[in-house]
């Protein structure tokens, strides 16, 4: 998979575009695996997830094994762009609970 990044206004982390419709049990090992390199080379990580219709389980699940290793190095990982069924899916599982989850990139940044 590969994922579109920019870097932060003060290269103090970046910004990675999630490709496609789904993050599901399709695509969510190569999204992971896509994502890890970005993950280990930057302190702070947003993910803009404004393309993604529908997430699975599995989609949820990459998205905690990479807070997990955002975490584990006290590193930053914030969401945003959500789609309202996206949104919804994680309500309904308690994972916005988990997540800094933002309207916008600007919000995003800004919370920084």
């Amino acid at each position: 998979m590969k994922l579109d990044t920019k870097p932060l206004a003060d290269d103090a982390g970046v910004i990675v575009t999630v490709p496609g419709k789904h993050l599901d049990v399709g695509n969510s090992k190569s999204f992971r695996e896509a994502l890890q390199p970005v993950l280990e080379d930057n302190a702070t990580v947003l993910l803009d997830l404004s393309e993604v219709d529908f997430i699975d389980s599995s989609g949820l699940g990459s998205l905690l094994s990479c807070l997990r290793t955002m975490n584990a190095k006290d590193g930053d990982l914030r969401l945003f762009g959500m789609r309202k069924p996206v949104q919804a899916m994680f309500e309904l599982v308690r994972m916005h609970r988990l997540f800094a989850i933002y309207d916008t990139e600007d919000e995003a940044c800004a919370a920084l």
